[in-house]
């Protein structure tokens, strides 16, 4: 059983537990921490989802992540879930979004680690992930366009892409 902390939705605790796959109470929103990593050489990594997830089945994602357990803050979740989802320590985080999704109940804050990691050692989580790619800004664009990249990600990270000029 994963517990959660609850939060109000200006990202402050609830004092409410959160069980998860558990109905989320009207004004209460959990944590959800993903972090998009950028090597030095300005590539991205992007990570596919195992063919066993429920959701969005073998698509990539733009970035490693998942929900805070009870007691950790978002710093915390981040280098926990960067370092489970693809063996990459994060020594650095920068906050790039926030969003907060009514639908989903969940309060999303996007990370950037950026990194001069060996390229070849990322690793893959059991269940979660089942390859790697690492793309230039072209190559990213090329993803978001061909509607390989999970939809939440590109909406989360609209702002960065745009910035990036992917979108």
């Amino acid at each position: 059983m994963e517990l959660w902390d609850g939060y109000f939705k200006d990202g402050t605790k609830a004092n409410v537990t959160l069980i998860r796959d558990n109905n989320i109470p009207k004004g209460i929103f959990h944590l959800v921490c993903e972090v998009l990593v950028r090597h030095a050489d300005g590539t991205f990594l992007l990570m596919q989802r195992a063919m066993s997830k429920k959701t969005y089945p073998g698509y990539f994602e733009s970035t490693a992540g998942g929900s805070a357990l009870k007691g950790e803050d978002k710093i915390t979740c981040a280098k926990r879930e960067l370092k489970e989802e693809t063996g990459i320590t994060a020594d650095k985080l920068e906050q790039i979004a926030c969003v907060v999704d009514e639908s989903k109940r969940s309060i999303y804050y996007v990370f950037l680690c950026e990194t001069d990691c060996d390229k070849s050692a990322v690793t893959l989580q059991e269940g979660e992930t089942s390859d790697f790619v690492w793309v230039d800004a072209d190559g990213l664009k090329e993803y978001i366009t061909n509607g390989k990249l999970c939809p939440g990600n590109v909406k989360r990270l609209s702002r960065y892409f745009a910035a990036l000029g992917v979108i």
